[in-house]
């Protein structure tokens, strides 16, 4: 399914892109292959990886993301 550009700032790292993720309770997670145009922000920002999972992270218990741009030459 595509999904309409939502604009993210993150688009201009490529196609895809590497996520760390920062929780306020001092934890952190990893998520390579984003697909950034499926970035949707609200309350959950909702995002699909190129294994086809989509993950939905609630915003109230995030402190920061890091994005990391990808190798995208095989999208």
């Amino acid at each position: 399914m595509k999904h309409p550009n939502m604009q993210s700032s993150v688009n201009e790292y490529g196609e895809t892109v590497t996520q760390i993720i920062h929780f306020s309770s001092g934890n952190k997670r990893t998520y390579h292959g984003v697909l950034t145009n499926t970035i949707k922000q609200g309350q959950f920002t909702k995002f699909k990886l190129k294994s086809g999972a989509m993950l939905l992270i609630n915003d109230n218990n995030v402190d920061c993301i890091e994005v990391f741009p990808e190798n995208n030459l095989d999208n």
